[in-house]
């Protein structure tokens, strides 16, 4: 496989950031640890490069998520090292040919500075808010409100015809062995080997004519034969319950990313309500024929923030956590 292409993009992306930190002035003599418990990895014409620039540098490529622990033996991180190397061996040519004082490249160092700097804001930000009471309270109030449906545990038999359901049917009321039969005569290869079991459901899952059949059913009943499309079904009720509540730590990847965007929402509210904004462009007209924004999209979608909170619910709704998976 050809890595090398993928492989410049990357040098290029890092290469920029290592200028930006050169060209604000970082001490070549600074030898201290960025972060307590750092350690020193590597020496790059006297600068060191540091664990933490390597994770940070695999965090910006995707490779693992913030918080994640990186191995300094592993090969990940030494290929990431390597690529750290590299861009601080392309940023000091760079200066030497004095590339940050062109125009162009200012610009370029300013807007990633800004990007920088309005991550560190969100991050900031969402870290004192996304705390544990807060996930907490957001799971409590989300089972207050949630409803919890009813669970059918369930055996069927599936067999080509009406006779034969009916057939199957008699035979079960006399004290046959639901089992065996499903074992024997059973159609269905999903389910014949385990005695018919469709374990715990929900009606609303299930295709409309067994929904239908199992409406008001009670335990122990025997329903059918109906019509399916894969035969004619024969089931036995074995249990009715109300489903489990979602689990916290089920729920918490989803309240998570709600919270977060909850903040970001706000935070931007909070700074364009204060910020005199003068748009010189006129929106483009539409075109016969041109891609259309979906009606659900949120209004300013194009200046909200994308990434991890692309499945965030809409900002004028509470989060609504499933109340089982």
């Amino acid at each position: 496989m050809n890595t090398a292409k993928p492989r410049v993009s990357a040098l290029v992306a890092v290469a920029a950031m290592s200028l930006l930190l050169a060209a604000c002035g970082r001490d070549k003599g600074d030898e201290r640890p960025p972060e307590p418990g750092d350690t020193a990895v590597a020496r790059v014409n006297g600068h060191t490069v540091w664990a933490s620039d390597v994770k940070r540098e695999a965090v910006a490529q995707g490779l693992i998520s913030e918080g994640e622990p990186l191995d300094i033996g592993s090969e990940l991180f030494r290929q990431r090292l390597d690529e750290v190397v590299d861009q601080k061996l392309l940023a000091a040519e760079a200066l030497k040919q004095k590339l940050d004082k062109d125009p162009v490249a200012q610009r370029r160092l300013a807007a990633a500075r800004e990007r920088i700097l309005g991550d560190m804001l969100v991050e900031s930000v969402v870290e004192k808010a996304v705390n544990e009471n807060a996930i907490r309270g957001l799971y409590a109030e989300q089972q207050k409100l949630s409803k919890r449906s009813e669970e059918i545990r369930a055996r069927q038999i599936l067999v080509a015809s009406q006779a034969d359901g009916e057939a199957v049917k008699k035979l079960l009321q006399t004290g046959a062995s639901f089992d065996a039969l499903a074992m024997e005569r059973s159609t269905d290869p999903a389910t014949r080997f385990n005695g018919g079991d469709l374990g715990y459901f929900t009606v609303d899952v299930m295709p409309p004519a067994y929904a239908a059949a199992l409406k008001d059913a009670q335990k122990g009943a025997l329903v059918g034969p109906f019509q399916t499309e894969g035969g004619w079904a024969v089931l036995r009720v074995e249990d009715k319950r109300l489903e489990e509540p979602i689990t916290l730590e089920a729920a918490r990847p989803q309240i998570v990313r709600f919270l977060t965007y909850d903040q970001v929402r706000d935070l931007l509210e909070k700074l364009r309500g204060g910020a005199k904004i003068e748009r010189l462009t006129s929106k483009p007209q539409d075109l016969p024929g041109a891609p259309q924004e979906p009606a659900s999209a949120p209004p300013g979608s194009d200046q909200a923030p994308s990434s991890d909170l692309d499945d965030a619910p809409p900002a004028s709704a509470p989060a609504q956590v499933p109340a089982k998976k």
